[in-house]
């Protein structure tokens, strides 16, 4: 089963090359946060903003690849938990049909923050991450 989440925070440290996001529980109390990079946490920031670069960056040139192949982000899953490791997959709509791409957490969030893109998590990697 799929819990339905929401980015409630992003943690931004100059002093670190690992930064944070926190995934809390959209109808309940359990969260858990997700280590990131820094170049993941700043596109999740920027996105969130509606910032725009002169040029696209990654996370907006697969944004604009998946819109102009007329596919739409449906949601993103966390999946799995494995040695500390999040997996995640993008879940692409494209001509009715739904399309699974492995993803890390964070690039899927990436993508997804600038469309507001649900966000779930399996129900067994909310137990195993909150107890």
């Amino acid at each position: 089963m799929e819990v339905r989440v929401d980015l409630a925070r992003i943690i931004i440290q100059d002093s670190s090359d690992q930064q944070i996001i926190v995934l809390k529980e959209r109808d309940g109390s359990r969260g858990f946060p997700i280590v990131i990079g820094d170049v993941e946490a700043a596109a999740i920031d920027r996105r969130l903003k509606g910032l725009r670069a002169s040029r696209p960056m990654t996370h907006d040139l697969m944004a604009s690849i998946i819109e102009h192949l007329s596919g739409e982000i449906e949601k993103i899953v966390i999946h799995d938990l494995k040695d500390h490791t999040f997996y995640a997959k993008l879940m692409i709509r494209h001509h009715g049909r739904l399309i699974e791409v492995d993803s890390r957490p964070s690039d899927a969030i990436a993508l997804g923050a600038a469309t507001s893109t649900p966000i779930y998590v399996e129900e067994d990697v909310l137990r195993e991450v909150c107890g």
